[in-house]
């Protein structure tokens, strides 16, 4: 093999997570969804997270193109859109990110843009930190099965 040791990997993939955790960036949320994947479908989380970031990223989309409408008025599709990041991040155990998107509704719903607008910066702030961290999960991951001599494809 490559010299890779599957337990010290393991060992990283747990300080990754315990790092997460202790910075508040993911909750128990995570750990349950952790608890569906089995041999049956060993790249269960992967999946989740990928469609997650997927949905993620056309919604940032729109809430950014929303708010960077000069004629901007519409507040309550922006709660919807925010609505949505929330609960499929929650879904996943992004804190970070639905402490983000709770704190965005605040501001949608009092029609500030000004307050709109910097919650939206510091959401793709915490999404794109989640989504390197993430990759980076799911590398070791990948690395750490391939030393183990299984072998499944990274979906990332």
């Amino acid at each position: 093999m490559l010299g890779l040791d599957p337990d010290r990997l393991r060992a990283d993939m747990n300080r990754l997570l315990a790092l997460l955790f202790h910075q508040g960036v993911l909750d128990e949320q995570f750990l349950q969804l952790q608890q569906l994947q089995d041999e049956s479908s060993p790249n269960f989380v992967s999946e989740v997270v990928n469609i997650y970031f997927h949905e993620s990223e056309k919604l940032l989309r729109n809430l950014r193109s929303l708010l960077m409408d000069k004629e901007f008025s519409d507040y309550k599709k922006l709660g919807i859109h925010l609505n949505q990041m929330m609960g499929s991040s929650s879904s996943i155990g992004a804190k970070r990110v639905s402490n983000v998107c709770v704190a965005f509704r605040a501001a949608s719903e009092q029609n500030n843009r000004a307050g709109c607008l910097r919650a939206l910066e510091l959401l793709e702030h915490e999404y794109c930190y989640l989504n390197n961290k993430f990759h980076e999960l799911f590398q070791i991951e990948q690395q750490r099965e391939l030393a183990a001599g299984v072998r499944y494809p990274m979906h990332m």
